[in-house]
């Protein structure tokens, strides 16, 4: 009787994380809608540059994110199929990446001040703003992220992970595959609608 009043519990508390976390992304997804609503509606303003094109590190950092979420993906296959050194392994090459799209944004962020274009201050412009706000208010999702992975990989490497018993893990990966495809619009909706 105990262990079915446990097992009901746990239920219900995984039921919730799992409601927050997708609460969480629908309100980010509304976030990111008004930003990029915004750049659309600024877009008609003369001082909109028309000329701008994102700098390069921007396509390696796009790229380089979405292999993450395939490692990610393929951490949570070995997981849920017992693996659990391929699953480390594969956790520990998702954080990586993770942190070499921070690293690869940064440049992209170097190169557009480098072209003379600054996002901030009285030689700054609309665009460069917006896409720094974006680009920025992204960057504090991946660290989120991140702290999510590291989270994961600790549990994963002190064993806290059982076949069934793999939530905080399935909370991380829908979180970490949402930022993954919010950055790739971002990129796809500032590298042509800009």
């Amino acid at each position: 009787m105990a262990d079915s009043v446990i097992i009901e519990e746990k239920r219900k508390q995984e039921k919730a994380s799992k409601m927050m976390l997708w609460f969480g992304i629908v309100s980010m997804s509304m976030m990111f809608a008004g930003l990029t609503s915004g750049y659309v509606v600024s877009k008609s303003r003369p001082d909109w540059l028309v000329d701008f094109r994102l700098p390069n590190a921007f396509v390696g950092s796009t790229l380089t994110i979405l292999l993450s979420s395939f490692t990610f993906h393929f951490a949570w296959k070995k997981l849920i199929s017992g693996n659990l050194q391929a699953a480390k392994l594969l956790t520990a090459t998702t954080i990586t990446l993770g942190i070499l799209f921070v690293v690869l944004q940064f440049v992209g962020f170097s190169q557009i001040k480098e072209a003379g274009y600054f996002f901030t201050g009285g030689e700054s412009s609309i665009t460069t703003s917006f896409i720094y706000i974006i680009a920025a208010t992204h960057l504090a999702h991946i660290a989120f992220g991140l702290v999510a992975l590291v989270y994961v990989f600790y549990k994963l490497i002190n064993n806290k992970y059982t076949v069934g018993n793999t939530t905080g893990f399935e909370l991380a990966k829908t979180f970490w595959h949402f930022i993954d495809i919010l950055w790739i619009y971002l990129f796809l909706f500032l590298y042509f609608f800009g």
